[in-house]
């Protein structure tokens, strides 16, 4: 199944390549740049992974004043499909073209989805505003691609759990719809701040994410950080607990550049 999801997903790219590079490529008023591709597969493929996801209490929850959603790396506990359609995104003929319609020079993928895997937001679920982290497990490789993959069947923009890309000063968002069998390639640097609003309906909201990094810094200069959260512009108090807890974390980091955490990282067969 792998290999035909990287066929499909391959297909689609190049089907539209021009458009979805200018799309990429447009200044749109923010610091990240970014493009949706809808119908990445055929909807009888999209549906059957949507089918497959895990149960939500298969999954690790992480619940803070940062974020609350289930995620998971351990794919080899699910339904192969799971594994198949993430791990497509890996295939270096993908990254490749990828990388050709983005721009990207030197593009890797994530095969230990060091920043993947999968996640499900259920009603009440969010992602504050946040800059991911800089580099790659190892810290050699900058991080300077997501690509987000929605499979929800019939999710709709009034339901919540929507991808939103702030401005430099987090005061100003652009919403992107987490809609059905749709991909968004947002760049990934210093500034892109982004976030996911709360879901606002009973359903449960599931994307599978896959993210490329390179030697070449995205910046233009040489830097790192981690995972660095702010809060919405309406929470005042939220923003001031957040910029200690991170500007701690950052401190800890260049104490420990690998870190004081466990690595959660794919633990299944090399792909």
């Amino acid at each position: 199944m792998r290999e035909r999801f990287v066929e499909l997903i391959i297909d689609r790219l190049e089907r539209d390549s021009e458009a979805i590079a200018a799309d990429f490529a447009a200044d749109k008023g923010i610091n990240t740049r970014f493009c949706a591709i809808d119908g990445l597969l055929p909807d009888e493929m999209a549906n059957k992974i949507a089918a497959a996801f895990p149960a939500p209490a298969a999954m690790r929850l992480l619940d803070s004043f940062r974020e609350k959603k289930y995620t998971s790396k351990s794919l080899e506990k699910f339904d192969p499909i799971i594994t198949d359609i993430t791990f497509a995104f890996q295939d270096k003929r993908v990254v490749a073209k990828v990388a050709e319609i983005t721009g990207i020079k030197d593009a890797v993928g994530d095969p230990h989805l060091y920043a993947g895997g999968i996640s499900a937001m259920a009603p009440g679920h969010f992602l504050n505003p946040h800059l991911d982290n800089s580099h790659d497990g190892e810290q050699k490789n900058y991080r300077v691609l997501n690509l987000l993959y929605y499979v929800t069947p019939d999710w709709k923009p009034e339901n919540g759990g929507n991808l939103e890309l702030w401005d430099e000063d987090v005061k100003h968002s652009v919403e992107i719809p987490s809609l059905f069998n749709r991909l968004v390639l947002m760049s990934t640097n210093d500034k892109s701040w982004h976030s996911v609003n709360e879901v606002r309906t009973d359903g449960i909201r599931r994307c599978v994410s896959n993210y490329y990094f390179s030697p070449n810094s995205p910046n233009g200069y040489e830097t790192t950080h981690v995972t660095y959260f702010m809060a919405r512009p309406e929470q005042k108090f939220r923003r001031m607990l957040t910029k200690v807890d991170s500007d701690v974390r950052t401190v800890l980091r260049k104490v420990k550049r690998s870190g004081f955490a466990k690595k959660d990282i794919y633990e299944g067969k090399e792909q």
